[in-house]
């Protein structure tokens, strides 16, 4: 098997922002990348990770692999998610809402990459405060987690 022929992963993976960090020593300065990736498997399954290497590629492996150990599911009803959901977390704000089926994925970038990696088809979304991306990301992935949180709470209060 040749190099370049590396076997597919099940993983939806997307590198968000790749950042160059340089910080001053007595020898001179240290550079460094970090990496923001975020992992799915289209299903509903999603994670996030940020990856610190002296070079990108490591950075980026290290990204994706941090965010495989932290997975979180999110219940997904026809492709959208079940109800709205409004998160502030630091700078950032970000709005979830559903959507009809064959609206599509009404997002930013940072949003974006989270919703689609979870297999979110349909949604419509608002990020205010913050232009950061890996705030908007972040800020996402905790809307995400707050909505699987209020569906099992629904769950509770049907099994009473």
């Amino acid at each position: 098997m040749d190099r370049r022929e590396q076997p597919r992963s099940e993983f939806i993976e997307h590198v968000v922002k790749i950042s160059r960090v340089s910080k001053k020593t007595k020898g001179g300065n240290k550079v460094g990348f970090s990496a923001l990736a975020v992992v799915g498997d289209g299903k509903g399954k999603v994670g996030v990770g940020l990856g610190k290497a002296p070079d990108v590629s490591s950075a980026i492996r290290k990204g994706i692999l941090l965010a495989k150990k932290r997975f979180i599911y999110v219940e997904l009803i026809n492709g959208t998610i079940t109800s709205r959901v409004d998160v502030k977390l630091g700078a950032a704000r970000v709005m979830l809402k559903p959507a009809p089926p064959g609206s599509g994925i009404i997002a930013g970038g940072a949003v974006r990459s989270v919703v689609s990696a979870a297999g979110i088809t349909n949604i419509s979304s608002k990020v205010l405060g913050t232009n950061n991306k890996a705030s908007n990301v972040n800020a996402t992935l905790e809307a995400l987690r707050q909505l699987a949180f209020i569906s099992e709470k629904k769950e509770m209060k049907k099994g009473k």
